[in-house]
């Protein structure tokens, strides 16, 4: 007779099976005050998709089974191919049918606002708090957003060549005949893998190539020779000869890279197959073996006489290639804020469902207040990203393209310099658990691995704090973070001493040494006014008192008593 040595029991069910959207209250009301009657039904459906345990799954095979170089086949001909897993193409397929990567760009595309009148808030209710108007027109940027973050929640790593498709779709624009060819697939909502011409394709992706081995972030130290071959139907077209040290998702039908020609850097269009069918002069020499993001194929290639066509003028390279960079900028603070949220999801639902010492953990008077230090910091996070969005969305508007200048260092900066301490404190709340990845299905280990690429790339710490110094001495910058701070004074005590401290700082700030403490204190004032603006009372109140009035300690966990804990975290509930 055989006994079981044990019985499974006190250990949680996987968060699945649910629409991240709707258990997502944060999200809701960021989106709602940023704009204001938007149709939420297809924000809905992607949540309800993204949380689906089918696609987690999907997720997790991606991440198993990495992606795998190609150089040659069979018979010795270079094909320079990457390989990927079917759940990787199928979360590819995902993204790019929900819209994430070109599709803003189309002037077909506009989200909906409520049919009815009544769902709309009393106009001029949110612009008296620093929100929209209710009568702006449709914000398909900040619906990509909100979709990009639900999206994140499910899988990052293949986010990269959706986020650059969306960065360069509009620079493209730069090139007229090649826009004409490109620009329509590059906003449809069709995935197609094969590499093949992009006639024959009913969507695209691009991607871009910028650092090469000695330079790194200092552009302008680029080898790559770009010599011109006369002229066709795309315009002036050049041979590339050089190499790039990172070269996200080679797999993409084109990308955008820097060379340097007669005039100075230079951007150029590069697509892997050329007009006439043939593989362009793209070698990959290896995949780069990464930390995290391992679903995406990230590699250093080489041109060898690679084909491009100019895209602007030459000696424009680096100020094409940063607008760009703005707007992945833009995604690495939407992809940190989701990213933690997923984390924290995951703890408070362990925590509630995970018993010791005779209570539920949720209960446990220290955890309280890490879930609770943890939801602050992720709602904080989710309003500020939200916030860049719709600066994004409106580059008509003078203000808003002051709080773009400003916000996408500060926010890029905090939001992803305070992912990897908040995913290591969430894994925690697990145990062991937390850390175990086992096959792919350890989701909070996942998570850890991946928080610092967002930090790292697009502009590592120091180069978002320059760019902050950089930005604050370009038009009235200052005046116009008093103006978008203005309708929280009064909210609490520690915020309006933080408003009024600030415009001292910014003009008497010499040393470039302090430059990532002014960006740390710009995001921190940012986010209580936006939580004033958005959030409840509980959920500002503590947020201020311990970021911004200095009632905390050195770690997560480390609230005053007087925060209304069992309000934060009912508030974040998954």
């Amino acid at each position: 007779m055989t006994h079981a040595t044990h019985e499974v029991f006190n250990q949680p069910l996987p968060l699945v099976d649910v629409n991240l959207f709707d258990i997502n209250q944060p999200l809701q009301d960021a989106v709602r005050f940023n704009t204001p009657g938007l149709d939420t039904g297809a924000l809905r459906e992607l949540g309800r998709t993204v949380g689906s345990a089918e696609m987690q799954n999907h997720a997790r095979l991606a991440n198993v089974h990495t992606p795998e170089l190609h150089t040659f086949d069979p018979y010795g001909h270079r094909i320079d191919e990457v390989e990927f897993h079917p759940s990787y193409h199928a979360l590819m397929g995902a993204a790019a049918g929900a819209g994430l990567h070109g599709t803003p760009w189309s002037k077909n595309e506009a989200p909906t606002l409520a049919a009815s009148p009544a769902a709309l808030p009393p106009e001029g209710a949110l612009a008296s708090r620093g929100g929209p108007s209710p009568l702006v027109r449709s914000n398909p940027h900040v619906l990509r957003a909100a979709s990009f973050m639900l999206f994140t929640e499910l899988e990052p790593s293949i986010l990269c060549p959706i986020s650059m498709t969306y960065a360069v779709t509009p620079a493209l624009q730069e090139n007229t005949a090649v826009y004409a060819d490109w620009g329509p697939r590059l906003t449809s909502r069709a995935y197609d893998p094969a590499l093949k011409l992009f006639k024959d394709k009913p969507g695209v992706t691009m991607g871009m190539g910028m650092t090469e081995k000695q330079g790194g972030s200092d552009l302008r130290a680029n080898t790559t020779q770009a010599v011109p071959d006369g002229k066709d139907d795309w315009g002036e077209r050049y041979r590339l000869t050089g190499h790039k040290w990172f070269f996200s998702a080679p797999m993409c039908d084109a990308f955008l890279v820097l060379a340097q020609a007669a005039d100075g850097l230079t951007c150029f269009f590069l697509p892997r197959v050329l007009p006439d069918g043939s593989r362009n002069g793209l070698r990959i020499q290896r995949l780069k073996d990464k930390l995290g993001n391992k679903a995406n194929a990230s590699s250093e290639v080489e041109f060898q006489d690679a084909i491009a066509w100019r895209v602007g003028d030459e000696g424009r390279g680096v100020p094409q290639i940063l607008e760009m960079g703005t707007r992945t900028r833009l995604d690495c603070s939407l992809g940190t804020s989701a990213l933690m949220r997923q984390a924290l999801s995951i703890a408070i639902h362990h925590t509630r469902q995970r018993k010791a010492f005779g209570k539920f953990l949720i209960e446990q008077p220290l955890m309280k207040n890490v879930l609770a230090d943890l939801a602050l910091e992720s709602e904080a996070a989710t309003a500020l990203a939200l916030r860049l969005a719709r600066a994004f969305e409106r580059h008509d508007n003078a203000h808003e393209r002051l709080i773009a200048r400003v916000l996408t260092p500060v926010a890029k900066f905090w939001i992803c310099k305070r992912g990897s301490h908040f995913s290591e404190e969430a894994m925690e709340c697990m145990g062991g658990n937390g850390y175990v990845e086992e096959d792919g299905h350890g989701i909070q280990a996942r998570i850890y691995r991946e928080m610092p690429v967002n930090s790292i790339w697009e502009g590592a710490g120091n180069i978002m704090a320059i760019d902050l110094l950089r930005a604050l001495r370009k038009g009235d910058v200052a005046g116009a973070l008093q103006a978008e701070l203005a309708p929280a004074r009064g909210a609490h005590a520690a915020l309006d001493r933080m408003i009024d401290a600030l415009p001292t700082r910014i003009d008497t700030l010499a040393n470039e040494t302090e430059a990532r403490r002014l960006a740390q204190d710009v995001a921190l004032a940012l986010q209580g006014a936006l939580l004033a603006q958005t959030a409840p009372a509980a959920v500002t109140d503590a947020f201020c008192a311990s970021r911004l009035g200095g009632d905390w300690g050195q770690a997560f966990g480390t609230l005053s008593a007087r925060a209304d804990m069992d309000a934060i975290i009912a508030r974040a509930m998954p």
